[in-house]
């Protein structure tokens, strides 16, 4: 069995994988993108070092935040935990908010070749107007589907198509290298009130910011790292670098970390709304102390 808590940022899931984990033989691993990284702990909302001494955490803090993680690299490293926990005896509970992350781990992915550096620069150096036209002339029904400003995804496909000659979302039908099949899945999705969401958004990141996560990226700044390290994208970074740098007040860049922390929580809540399969089990009540003991039936 592989046992799963998923949902937006603040929704309960490290709590309610805490509590499980005490009663048998669990392993917490980590299905978060911003919780991969060493750097930021406090600002990535990490279990604290008390909690992932109380049980067996992997794939937390386990990358340099220079390294990009993509969803692909993540999954193979969780294969590896699933199947060492599993040959000794203990259930993994996967615990994240990164829709792609867990969708990768379970379906597999597209066997896309890579492409090669010079066109991948070439396109990345594109304005992203230009990329768009690109993808419409050279993809328009995937082009269709995107926002003219998702750089990303825009020359994510543009890179695709440009060479290998089929769209990406032919490439997306023959996914290979899932887990699925393989495994009894216990999911759960946590989307709990947006009102409650959203207020411990904003009581979370006041915390953070009076807990270290100032002096996290006040390190982080001092490495002189490029601005498109994975880590300086993370929720947070820039509003407390501007900070840092005297741009903004403290109690501005809060209200800005703020905002960003409801906004991508946001997004999480409605991709595991929309793109969650059906049947997966979902909580929409808030997770607090008095009832956390009525999710282990789920589990067992």
């Amino acid at each position: 069995m592989v046992a799963l808590i998923a949902g937006p940022t603040a929704s309960g899931k490290t709590a309610l994988a805490l509590h499980l984990a005490k009663t048998g033989n669990f392993v917490v691993i980590n299905a978060d993108s911003a919780q991969v990284y060493s750097d930021l702990p406090i600002l990535s909302a990490q279990p604290t070092v008390e909690e992932q001494s109380s049980v067996p955490h992997h794939l937390f803090g386990y990358l340099d935040g220079v390294t990009p993680c993509s969803a692909a690299r993540w999954a193979t490293d969780a294969k590896k935990v699933i199947a060492h926990a599993h040959a000794a005896g203990m259930t993994p509970i996967l615990v994240g908010g990164s829709g792609l992350y867990i969708r990768t781990l379970l379906d597999g992915i597209a066997p896309i070749p890579e492409v090669a550096p010079e066109l991948r620069t070439h396109i990345r150096a594109l304005p992203i107007t230009e990329a768009y036209a690109a993808l419409q002339h050279h993809d328009p029904q995937v082009a269709a589907t995107l926002a003219p400003t998702d750089i990303s995804r825009i020359t994510r496909a543009l890179e695709v198509v440009q060479s290998t000659g089929r769209s990406i979302s032919e490439w997306r039908k023959a996914k290979t290298g899932g887990i699925s099949d393989a495994i009894t899945l216990r999911p759960l999705l946590l989307l709990p009130p947006r009102d409650w969401l959203y207020k411990r958004c904003d009581v979370r990141f006041e915390m953070m910011m009076a807990r270290g996560a100032v002096a996290e990226v006040e390190a982080l700044l001092m490495r002189d790292l490029p601005q498109d390290a994975p880590v300086m994208r993370a929720i947070g970074v820039p509003e407390i670098s501007a900070y840092l740098k005297g741009t903004l007040p403290r109690n501005e860049a809060i209200t800005l970390g703020q905002i960003a922390t409801r906004q991508y929580a946001k997004r999480q809540f409605t991709w595991f709304r929309n793109q969650a399969p059906p049947a997966w089990p979902r909580i929409e009540s808030e997770i607090n102390d008095s009832n956390i003991d009525d999710f282990e039936i789920l589990f067992q």
